[in-house]
Order: structure tokens, then C-alpha cells, then sequence
């Protein structure tokens, strides 16, 4: 094992290691490959943390071997037939031309997508997206003004926007939350548990054991929830919510 540039070689895997001004020890296993991420208190010398992850090692290789198992949809071409998901459903898409304005709706276990005629692909692709984003400025609110008395701190603003390795991020200066667009094709269980999560680090900003007695004590099977959104098919250009743990 050998430390080059902040990374360390350990019994064949390759470890990433970020030093930061942070009381606690986190691994993090990033998909799709499965790189492994450290981030160590400045104070930690190299043989700890290499005694950390070795600790850890059938840990790290089971995350990894589940991330790069992970079905995942192949690239949509947003063409009448394929498939999408709503909500945590699976619907069969039709894609309707006609004049007018791009507009999307459900119809049993259909989504139907009226588009303008002679629509490309970037064009269907941008109706969907927005409607997903749609769909969330409805769901969201509600759930913040559910949590926010439960957990006692206030959502100064949130947001949507694409991530590719968070479901969600949390700014505890600012009291913003940030929600990833994909939360729109999960099931809504996974949605409130990405905003309770977020929420809660209002509260504790680490993923350390205070964190998870917290989440414990607001949203008691919030693993199970968790375990569902990462192990669902994700799009290609999705990556899964770190999975992370701290010594």
C-alpha cells in the first residue's frame, strides 16, 4: 500500500482522500464504478485512515459490487413505446404531434407527450423535464410544511435542479435545500426522505452517528426508503446517492 497525491492503494482499491476541517472519519462509495472517497480530519495521519478502510473493506467491496450491479435504463430516444417513470411507476410513452405548445399528462399507464410537430429529441426531452420539475413544485411544499414544526428549524428557500451524485444537498447557513429533478420518477416516499434527510442537517450537518439518530427518531424505516430510491434503474447520466459511513 502506498500514498500518492492524497490517494492510498489499498489491497487493490483505489482510495481517494480528502482532508477537511471535520471532527469525524467518512467513507463514501461513489457510483457507477464504485470509487471510494475519504474525507479525514486534518489532524489524521495516513496509517489511520489505512487502518480505517481496511476495517471497512467488506463494507466498501459490497457497496461497490451492488452500485456496479445497479440496473440501469438504457438511453431514452423519446419515441412512442418506451418506457418512463412516474412517481416510482413504469409508463409506456406516446408521443402526440400537433400544433400548439408542448403539454404532458397521464392516462392510465400511459404518459402521453403532445408535442409541436416535427419535435426532435432535445425538444421532447426538454417538455419532459419540465413537467418532472412541475411536479415537484407541487409535491415539495407540502412536505416542507410538514417536517418543519416536527424538526423545528425553517426552509428559507428551496430549489430543483439536476445533480448526478446527490439526491439532494442542504446549505445550513442559508437554511436552503436543494432537490434533484430525478426525485420526479421515484416513488414519493423516496421524495420525503430526501427531504427529511436534507432538513435534518439543518440540525447536524455530518452523516455521524448523531445524524442517524436524529433521522431514527423523525423517520423510523428511512433506510428501507433509502435502499428502495438507490436500488431502483436510475437513467444513465444519474448517478445513485452517495452511500457513506463514519468512523
Amino acid at each position: 500500500m502506498s500514498t500518492v497525491n492524497g490517494r492510498l492503494a489499498v489491497r487493490g482499491i483505489d482510495v481517494e482522500v480528502v482532508y477537511k476541517d471535520i471532527k469525524n472519519l467518512h467513507i463514501g462509495v461513489y457510483p457507477p464504478a464504485g470509487r471510494v472517497r475519504v474525507a479525514a480530519p486534518k489532524q489524521l495521519n495516513e496509517d489511520r485512515i489505512r487502518l480505517a478502510v481496511i476495517q471497512r473493506l467488506p463494507w466498501i467491496r459490497q457497496q461497490r459490487k451492488q452500485l456496479q450491479d445497479a440496473i440501469r435504463q438504457s438511453e431514452r430516444e423519446m419515441v412512442s413505446g418506451e418506457s418512463h417513470y412516474v412517481w416510482g411507476t413504469r409508463l409506456r410513452l406516446k408521443v402526440i404531434e400537433r400544433p400548439g405548445r408542448a403539454h404532458v399528462e397521464v392516462d392510465g399507464g400511459r404518459l402521453l407527450l403532445y408535442m409541436p410537430e416535427g419535435s426532435d429529441q432535445e425538444a421532447r426531452t426538454e417538455a419532459l423535464q419540465r413537467w418532472y420539475r412541475s411536479q415537484l413544485r407541487l409535491a415539495v411544499p407540502p412536505l416542507i410544511s410538514k417536517w418543519e414544526p416536527m424538526i423545528g428549524r425553517s426552509v428559507s428557500r428551496w430549489g430543483i435542479k439536476r445533480m448526478k451524485t446527490k439526491w439532494g444537498s442542504c446549505n445550513r447557513e442559508s437554511g436552503r435545500i436543494w432537490i434533484n429533478l430525478e426525485l420526479a420518477k421515484k416513488h414519493p416516499n423516496c421524495l420525503e426522505y430526501v427531504v427529511v434527510h436534507e432538513m435534518a442537517h439543518l440540525l447536524e450537518r455530518n452523516h455521524g452517528e448523531a445524524f442517524a439518530k436524529l433521522m431514527d427518531s423523525l423517520l423510523s424505516d428511512w433506510r428501507s426508503r433509502r435502499d428502495a430510491m438507490n436500488n431502483a434503474p436510475l437513467a444513465d447520466e444519474v448517478w445513485a446517492l452517495t452511500i457513506s459511513q463514519t468512523a
